[in-house]
């Protein structure tokens, strides 16, 4: 059997070029639309240094309060009257009464306004307190 192999047709293949660049397109695209949300960037908080601090490994099942320079008490973006802060802390307590609070003053905050979420804590039975502060780099 002969065959003939000049008319054969040739061996086709795809370019993945034009793939390639719609995937790299698609990409920027839902990086650039996309928002990362960080609630405490939104807030114009800043903490006071302290040079004994420690970072954590793990992340504990904690509530991170903030205390404005104004003394409003802010969960996440939501601000929190002094019963909206006592409800979230019974709560809270309720659930887990082991649970952690971590309250980040402003370093020009009124010390009454972060004794009073203190007081709020221990009124709802909560003990494991922490002042959340910078190390003295800046992180």
């Amino acid at each position: 059997m002969n065959l003939d192999t000049d008319n054969l047709p040739e061996e086709t293949s795809a370019d993945l070029t034009p793939l390639i660049d719609v995937v790299f397109q698609l990409l920027i695209f839902f990086l650039l639309a996309t928002t990362f949300a960080d609630p405490e960037r939104e807030l114009e908080l800043e903490l006071p240094t302290a040079e004994s601090g420690e970072r954590l490994d793990e992340e504990p099942e904690e509530l991170v309060l903030e205390v404005l320079e104004d003394g409003s008490v802010h969960y996440g973006r939501q601000k929190l009257s002094p019963g909206q802060l006592a409800a979230l802390l019974e709560d809270a307590a309720a659930r887990n009464p082991a649970t952690s609070i971590t309250i980040r003053g402003h370093r020009g905050a009124r010390h009454e306004a972060i004794v009073a979420v203190l007081d709020a804590c221990g009124v709802a039975g909560l003990s494991r307190l922490a002042i959340g502060t910078r190390t003295s780099e800046g992180s």
